[in-house]
């Protein structure tokens, strides 16, 4: 087997041969055509706020997936299942909720680790400042960063917790649904 960039890799015997232990999968799953087949519906669908204009007041839609070569109506029926859950009310009110926590806790993270450093490079005499015994204001601050971390970790999943993830659940049995009524209950 050889790498992308063309040359071989070692003698097969490691992680590198995983293609090569393929049998009994589905062939959807194989490599097809020296390429690897991608039949994942979302594949083909716009990130969230992709291909939108910020302009104007108004969103430009997004365009259908062209059908490929191989491809089934039946795939393509699936595929635009998750373009329709992606473009419902439900699934933008997910991506809203996760937008408005996490932008404002990184930009402040960012700006506690950032002023954590200038301050550090900029004010010595002032770091140095002892609080209790050999603990000083830099020390402090430095455990300071990892408890930050720690807060912001049980912020994040607790939010997900009680504003995402039980509409999100929501939106994947629907999409479930969906899917398996067009691919004839097996699924």
């Amino acid at each position: 087997m050889q790498s992308s960039n063309g040359r071989p890799r070692g003698d097969g015997g490691g992680p590198e041969s995983a293609t090569d232990h393929r049998e009994g999968h589905a062939p959807e799953f194989t490599e097809a055509s020296g390429g690897v087949r991608y039949d994942d519906p979302w594949y083909d669908a716009l990130a969230s706020g992709w291909g939108e204009s910020g302009g104007a007041g108004g969103a430009v839609p997004i365009p259908e997936p062209a059908a490929r070569p191989g491809r089934t109506e039946r795939e393509d029926a699936a595929a635009d299942v998750y373009l329709q859950v992606q473009r419902s009310a439900a699934f933008q009110e997910v991506r809203s909720r996760y937008r408005r926590f996490v932008v404002p806790a990184c930009v402040a993270f960012f700006g506690w680790y950032v002023g954590y450093v200038v301050t550090a490079t900029t004010a010595p005499g002032l770091m140095a400042q002892p609080v209790a015994g050999a603990v000083n204001v830099a020390m402090l601050a430095g455990l300071g960063q990892f408890l930050t971390t720690f807060l912001l970790t049980w912020a994040y999943a607790r939010h997900a917790r009680l504003r995402r993830d039980r509409a999100a659940l929501e939106l994947r049995w629907d999409t479930q649904e969906l899917t398996r009524g067009i691919r004839g209950g097996a699924s």
